[in-house]
C-alpha cells in the first residue's frame, strides 16, 4: 500500500490516472444513469481500529471518502444522493463518540458553506432529513445555515439523514396523515401507499434506484426500508467506507446501467411482438 501511494505521487502517474478517470466517467454518462442513489457509510470505526487511530479520525476519513463519491455522482448526472449520516440508535454509543460525530458534522457543514465549490459547481441543494429535536443547538445552526444557503440550487440534491431511522420516517408520515384525517382535510378511504410516500422525508425525490452498504455487512440497519422495497438494486460491498473509492462505485453503476439497458431492450422487443 505504501509503495502504491508513493507511485501515485509521480506527475505522469497522476496524469494517467486523471485521464483514465475522465474516460471512465464519459463511458458511464453514455448509458442509463440512476436518478437517486443512497449509501450506508459503514466501517469508519473498524477503519480506525485497524490503523490504530482514534475513532474520530476514522469518521473524518469517512467524510473525505464521501466528498469523492459525491463528486462522481453529480459528474455522471445522478440527481439525488441520500446518505445515512447518523442513526437515532447511534445516540446509544459512548458520549465521547456521539459528541465527536456531532462536531464533525458541524465542521463539515460549515466547510461546505465557506468552501462551497462542490455545491456551487453542481447546483446542490442540501437537505437534512430526520428528527431535528434531537440535534444539539450548534449543529442545528450549521444545518440551517447550509440548507438556507443552498435552497435556491435546483440541479441536484444531497439528503443527509441525521438523525434518522426508517421506522421513524414511516411513523412520522403516518402521524401526519392521521392528523390531516382528524382535521377532516382528507377522507380515511383515500389513505394509501402513495399518500404515505407523499409525507415521508424523501417525498420530493425520485424513486430510489441503488442502495449501497459498505463494510461487508448485509443488512439495511433501518435505512430507507420503504424506499428500497421495489425496483431498487441493493449492493453490499466488502470494504470499509473510507476505502470505498470511486472505481468501486463506478463498477456498480456500470452493472446497473447494463441491466437497465437489457430490461429496456426486452421491453421494446415484447412491445414489437405485440404490435405484429
Amino acid at each position: 500500500m505504501a509503495i502504491a501511494s508513493w507511485i501515485r505521487t509521480f506527475p505522469l502517474v497522476q496524469y494517467l490516472i486523471a485521464w483514465a478517470q475522465e474516460i471512465f466517467m464519459s463511458v458511464l454518462k453514455t448509458g442509463p444513469v440512476p436518478q437517486h442513489v443512497a449509501f450506508v457509510m459503514d466501517g469508519n470505526r473498524r477503519f480506525a481500529r485497524r490503523r490504530k487511530l482514534e475513532v474520530r479520525e476514522g469518521h473524518s476519513a469517512g467524510f473525505e471518502s464521501l466528498a469523492h463519491i459525491l463528486e462522481m455522482c453529480y459528474q455522471v448526472g445522478i440527481k439525488v444522493v441520500t446518505v445515512y449520516a447518523f442513526s437515532i440508535e447511534n445516540f446509544k454509543r459512548p458520549t465521547v463518540e456521539v459528541d465527536a460525530l456531532m462536531e464533525i458534522a458541524r465542521t463539515k457543514l460549515l466547510q461546505i458553506i465557506h468552501h462551497g465549490d462542490l455545491a456551487d459547481r453542481f447546483g446542490i441543494s442540501i437537505r437534512v432529513l430526520g428528527q431535528r429535536s434531537m440535534i444539539p443547538a450548534d449543529v442545528l445552526a450549521a444545518i440551517d445555515k447550509s440548507t438556507e444557503m443552498t435552497k435556491d440550487n435546483t440541479t441536484a440534491i444531497l439528503n443527509i439523514c441525521f438523525p434518522y431511522t426508517s421506522r421513524d420516517d414511516i411513523a412520522t408520515s403516518m402521524r401526519e396523515v392521521v392528523t390531516l384525517s382528524e382535521k377532516h382535510e382528507l377522507e380515511p378511504e383515500t389513505i394509501d401507499e402513495r399518500m404515505l410516500e407523499q409525507h415521508m422525508y424523501t417525498k420530493d425525490c425520485p424513486p430510489l434506484d441503488i442502495l449501497v452498504r459498505t463494510s461487508g455487512v448485509e443488512r439495511l440497519s433501518d435505512f430507507m426500508l420503504w424506499q428500497s422495497h421495489q425496483d431498487c438494486t441493493v449492493e453490499f460491498v466488502d470494504c470499509l467506507w473510507p476505502e470505498f473509492e470511486p472505481w468501486r462505485f463506478g463498477s456498480i453503476l456500470l452493472k446497473w446501467s447494463h441491466n437497465k439497458a437489457i430490461e429496456f431492450r426486452k421491453t421494446e422487443m415484447e412491445r414489437d411482438q405485440k404490435e405484429l
